[in-house]
């Protein structure tokens, strides 16, 4: 394993059901890619489940990453807060953010749909709301209202950017946290 960071966010969201996972990967990490490569002499690596190869052992791949990440981009609705690897890659960073408390922050939620149902540790956050730009359609890009969406991204560039800077030394022993294993299937033979 990598004695350093290797990436430096880590973007969470609740993978299935809902329109999330359809904005993160059509609008928000290709803007996010491109505008970290707009104002950084460094290539910002970004992780996003798709980045486990086929074949790769999902859930390890998950912790190690997220191990070996700066900050948090968790895409926030209100189930977002009750999938157990959402919660387990958001209460990793809050621990890591409880060890080096002089840090700073290491989690930048960001609102894809209604806070009102959030959990009241997450109330306690400022975040980056997305409400008003959270259209999953690719055709999104050509509207107008996608340019304040766009502006909307530079200015948390900007704050990730010194984020990013200030995330403290890598450490091995970083907790992680991970949901419980799923119980075995029964079989579907039957039983004589």
């Amino acid at each position: 394993m990598a004695l350093v960071y290797e990436y430096d966010v880590f973007i969470s969201y609740r993978r299935s059901g809902g329109d999330a996972p359809d904005w993160v990967r059509n609008h928000f990490l290709p803007r996010l890619r491109r505008l970290f490569d707009d104002n950084v002499d460094y290539d910002v690596k970004i992780f996003l489940e798709d980045s486990v190869p086929v074949g790769g052992k999902w859930p390890q791949e998950i912790r190690d990453a997220l191990q070996r990440t700066r900050i948090l981009i968790p895409v926030c609705s209100p189930k977002y807060f009750l999938d157990e690897w959402c919660l387990a890659e958001w209460h990793t960073m809050a621990k890591r953010e409880e060890i080096v408390a002089k840090a700073g922050r290491l989690i930048y939620p960001v609102i894809f749909s209604d806070s009102e149902y959030y959990p009241g540790y997450a109330h306690e956050r400022r975040m980056r709301s997305f409400r008003n730009w959270n259209k999953p359609h690719p055709q999104y890009q050509n509207t107008l209202e996608y340019l304040d969406f766009d502006r909307e991204v530079e200015r948390m560039v900007e704050e990730l950017v010194e984020i990013i800077a200030q995330a403290p030394p890598w450490c091995p022993e970083w907790p992680i946290e991970t949901p419980p294993p799923e119980p075995p299937r029964p079989s579907k033979l039957p039983r004589f």
